[in-house]
């Protein structure tokens, strides 16, 4: 079977004080989203998406073109859910201080706990995926965090990528029920040029 690990579309910032942030798609993210399902739905065969949302109303199109009920996972959540607020790390990167903290959570021995539990997470919901969908292809909308802890096991690698997939970039991985996983694509962002129609 194929996965798609896709990343959710470009949210809006927020700030929640108190409570964890869960901001929704800015609307250059729900025109991603449509580009997204244009022109994937008629190559995909099912849905799984992360509970956030700016990741299930990524997926709201792709769904309703396909005309399914998309599986959401839990452990397809991003390693930040619980933070106060959501700052997209091109932003943070340009004008905010705390650039530094988001890399050392990524890179940094004070992040590692965080990333094992990501690495688990997001392997254990890989695993219940290609175990549903013998031969078919799942588009899986989730995280930039995901994408990175999902690749990092395909290829093997002790630690866990740093690499900022773009907002609702597809990259493909072949897997089989034995446990075998090969990487095809990292990246692709071709629906995003040719537009939603």
């Amino acid at each position: 079977m194929e996965l798609l690990l896709v990343r959710h579309g470009l949210p809006l910032r927020v700030e929640t004080p108190g409570t964890p942030a869960d901001p929704p798609l800015a609307g250059a993210g729900r025109v991603q989203a449509e580009a997204l399902a244009h022109h994937w739905a008629p190559r995909v065969d099912a849905v799984w998406t992360s509970p956030m949302l700016r990741a299930v109303q990524t997926a709201a199109p792709l769904v309703g073109r396909l005309g399914v009920e998309p599986t959401v996972d839990d452990d397809l959540a991003e390693m930040d859910r619980d933070q106060h607020h959501y700052i997209p790390l091109e932003e943070l990167r340009a004008h905010g201080p705390g650039w530094a903290e988001a890399v050392a959570l990524w890179v940094g021995p004070e992040g590692e706990e965080m990333r094992r539990d990501l690495r688990r997470r997001v392997a254990a919901a890989v695993d219940r995926v290609v175990a549903a969908h013998r031969g078919q292809r799942v588009a899986v909308v989730c995280h930039g965090g995901v994408i990175n802890a999902a690749l990092a096991d395909v290829l093997g690698l002790g630690a866990t990528l740093f690499f900022e997939p773009a907002y609702t970039s597809v990259s493909r991985v072949v897997a089989s029920s034995s446990g075998a996983r090969q990487l095809i694509t990292v990246n692709e962002t071709w629906h995003l040029d040719r537009g939603a129609g």
